[in-house]
């Protein structure tokens, strides 16, 4: 077991899976810390944009042998029953965290990458040198990235600002037989949410949805909340009654935080949803922490090769390209999202979307980017 490794990574989904891979193709030894095993179901909408693949294809981890949907048409429908649809700037493709993940593992393990399934309970940082604590093991690193996810007891010790406000937000996600048009990703709205459909490898639906709490907690279960309140827009009801759940209940997490973070906390780098999480109806946050990986892969390959002198300078430059990719996507993300919670600007907007679908896909380009370059 490597406890000395150059960079130590927080958490196995894509961001860190994605940065070991990186990191060890350059010749550094990583060793990375994942709660749970591989492989596992996560609660994600499962829709990446085109941006990202030259960059997976660099990493040797051709996602085209995992035979994923691709997707190239998009569909907003309100309430009332209005519906809006473009073709998507880029283009994407669907696939599960399920296979994803344990690919870019399986990767990951091949690149000669430590992974150890253990859950981090401290870290410390001390003349120049992390120390990283799980309940069976130290370990020793010069470089850390955060990759734990939305939420962890890690941004409790670190004393992150959003982690102390309550989030109105949960997020429910399922998998569903049943038929739907792989070439389509669909976002639906309802009263205090809005959720998001499209198919993933083997024809299956994926169903995610993200949820008021308020309006949530007046109902007995999921299954009386999505028929009291799901159902009001007709285009979900069809899909739902017309489709077989392949989990035996769905998937749910709480208190999602879409309040700023910053992309350096305590000398750590950030990446994936650790440093900032757009809403899922933007439906790119799959393809932002993949990115994410490679800015502050780069930067750390820079920094052991000497192009970059010192820990301020690199974490600068990781604060800056970080923020010069993704504030954008983020703020348009958060002020999107607000504005779709009001049932009559959301029907004037897709009213007048539908009968200009190039607004509609100017829309979607805000919180998407342009192909990753591979220098």
């Amino acid at each position: 077991m490597e406890k000395n490794p150059d960079v130590l990574i927080i958490g196995g989904g894509l961001a860190g899976l994605a940065s070991a891979i990186h990191l060890s193709k350059n010749g550094l030894k990583v060793t990375l810390l994942e709660k749970n095993d591989y492989p596992k179901h996560k609660v994600c909408g499962e829709y990446i944009s085109n941006e990202i693949l030259p960059y997976l294809k660099w990493l040797d981890a051709d996602v085209s042998v995992l035979n994923p949907s691709l997707i190239n048409n998009f569909e907003f429908t309100t309430e009332n029953g209005k519906t809006a649809q473009t073709k998507l700037p880029l283009g994407g493709f669907g696939i599960s965290r399920y296979t994803l993940d344990h690919f870019l593992f399986e990767n990951a393990i091949k690149n000669g990458c430590i992974i150890i399934n253990e859950n981090v309970s401290e870290v410390s940082f001390e003349n120049n040198l992390f120390t990283v604590k799980t309940p069976e093991n130290t370990f020793s690193a010069k470089m850390v990235l955060g990759a734990y996810g939305k939420r962890s007891n890690i941004d409790q010790q670190l004393d992150r600002k959003f982690i102390l406000k309550k989030s109105p937000w949960l997020a429910v996600k399922g998998h569903y037989y049943g038929n739907f048009n792989p070439n389509l990703v669909a976002l639906h709205n309802f009263q205090g949410g809005y959720c998001g459909v499209s198919t993933v490898e083997n024809n299956i639906i994926n169903i995610c949805y993200l949820a008021d709490y308020d309006t949530f907690k007046n109902y007995k279960n999921i299954e009386e909340y999505q028929k009291k309140v799901l159902y009001k827009n007709k285009n979900l009801k069809a899909i739902f009654e017309n489709s077989t759940p392949l989990f035996d209940k769905p998937l749910t997490i709480s208190q999602i935080s879409f309040d700023k973070k910053k992309p350096v906390e305590n000398h750590i780098l950030m990446i994936g949803d650790t440093a900032g999480l757009i809403h899922p109806m933007c439906g790119n946050g799959m393809a932002m922490a993949i990115h994410s990986a490679k800015i502050a892969s780069e930067l750390i390959i820079d920094f052991y090769n000497g192009n970059i002198v010192s820990r301020e300078a690199l974490e600068k430059k990781y604060a800056s390209q970080w923020k010069k990719q993704f504030s954008k996507r983020l703020f348009f993300g958060r002020l999107l999202a607000k504005a779709l919670m009001h049932k009559n600007f959301t029907f004037f907007m897709t009213h007048v979307a539908a009968s200009f679908p190039s607004l509609l896909s100017t829309i979607i380009k805000q919180t998407h980017g342009d192909p990753v370059i591979i220098n």
